[in-house]
């Protein structure tokens, strides 16, 4: 195209001719030498736009926790400084080389760090209700994570900047998409948790406290409520977190303790949570299999899995398919829709795998702010 443009300016005989091989000759040698470090120079351009819109989404979910402190406890104490070194808050998970008992490590340590950061969200709102601790925590963790995907992306731009390596900065620019996308994600979080507004993640939430409404609920676990349930002519134990404030609760132990102390032998265990979707599915779609729907760190899940096989007790579970952005934003229409219908699909399994007079555990899993019981 170049050397086209240039030729209407150059004379129509032979020289012109020479002139215009000439320029294309240097043209291909200058891209030769200097093509990929041309490329490298543009992606750098374009990572590092995408590094400062990262700080300006951290500093703008550093400023949404400092003000959302600020409402509950006033100006009496300054939470900056707790909350930068918040952000920088790290969880070294244990040594696998051995993996037995590796679960329980695991337990012990994220019960440690929840424990770690309510003790500094009530040390920075000494007045504040149960509700609004929870709700604050998981502010705080939604600006670590963004801090973390920040300081991930700044430092691997700078390395590859350093170093100009082609691999490094390619690599970085083919992920940077995906990154975007989960901060901006989580940027919505932040408002549903400041707000206390229900997010995708509660859907299954959502359908145990269709299921509960109405019925005496009880404590059963550590954030987590149990009610007694007639349900298609069975008896269902139904489990969810405690709400309305952001929690996740611990439905792999509810479950142990009904198995457990239950005399009544229990025909099946239903499990339903969110899963991300593939593209071009929709969002809200219901499906239903076998094992154990729940998400996160793995030691719920496995708490299940173990007391499935010590009692021989089927399991079945319900997903309500979401894309990333829906999970951790404010709950919409869709999902709303999709957990009555997940509600229909889990009467369905119950008829269908269990006969009147059967004992059940239907467990709704995810984070429940926003969602009474």
């Amino acid at each position: 195209m170049i050397t086209t443009k240039l030729a209407q300016f150059l004379p129509q005989d032979d020289s012109g001719s020479w002139i215009l091989q000439l320029i294309w000759i240097v043209f291909f040698i200058a891209y030769m030498l200097y093509g990929q470090r041309i490329q490298v120079w543009n992606m750098l351009f374009g990572i590092k736009r995408s590094v400062k819109e990262l700080e300006s989404l951290r500093n703008e979910a550093k400023k949404m926790v400092i003000k959302a402190i600020r409402k509950i406890n006033g100006t009496q104490i300054d939470p900056t400084p707790v909350v930068d070194r918040f952000l920088d808050y790290i969880t070294i998970q244990p040594e696998d080389m051995d993996p037995a008992g590796v679960v329980w490590k695991l337990e012990h340590i994220l019960n440690v760090r929840e424990s770690r950061f309510k003790d500094e969200v009530k040390m920075m709102t000494p007045n504040a209700e149960k509700t609004q601790i929870n709700n604050l925590e998981k502010m705080l963790e939604v600006a670590q994570t963004l801090n973390s995907i920040y300081k991930t992306v700044r430092h691997y731009y700078l390395l590859g900047r350093k170093t100009m390596s082609l691999y490094i900065i390619m690599q970085l620019d083919m992920q940077l998409p995906q990154f975007m996308r989960q901060a901006k994600a989580y940027m919505g979080a932040l408002d549903a948790f400041a707000l206390g507004q229900p997010i995708g993640d509660g859907a299954g939430a959502l359908v145990a406290a269709k299921l509960m409404r109405g019925f005496n609920k009880t404590l059963i676990a550590e954030e987590t409520v149990m009610a007694e349930v007639p349900l298609e002519g069975r008896k269902a134990y139904i489990i969810k977190a405690e709400g309305p404030s952001a929690a996740v609760g611990k439905p792999g132990e509810a479950i142990k303790k009904i198995l457990e102390r239950n005399n009544e032998k229990i025909s099946a265990i239903i499990t339903v949570d969110v899963a991300l979707k593939y593209e071009g599915e929709e969002n809200g779609e219901v499906a239903d299999g076998v094992g154990v729907a729940i998400g996160g760190y793995g030691v719920e899940r496995f708490k299940v899995e173990e007391n499935m096989l010590k009692h021989k007790v089927p399991v079945y579970c319900v997903i309500i398919k979401e894309n990333l952005e829906q999970a951790i934003s404010p709950m919409r229409k869709e999902i709303v829709n999709a957990a009555e219908k997940a509600v229909e699909r889990v009467k369905l399994l119950v008829r269908e795998r269990t006969r009147e007079g059967d004992v059940v555990i239907i467990a709704g899993i995810g984070n429940t702010v926003g969602i009474g019981q």
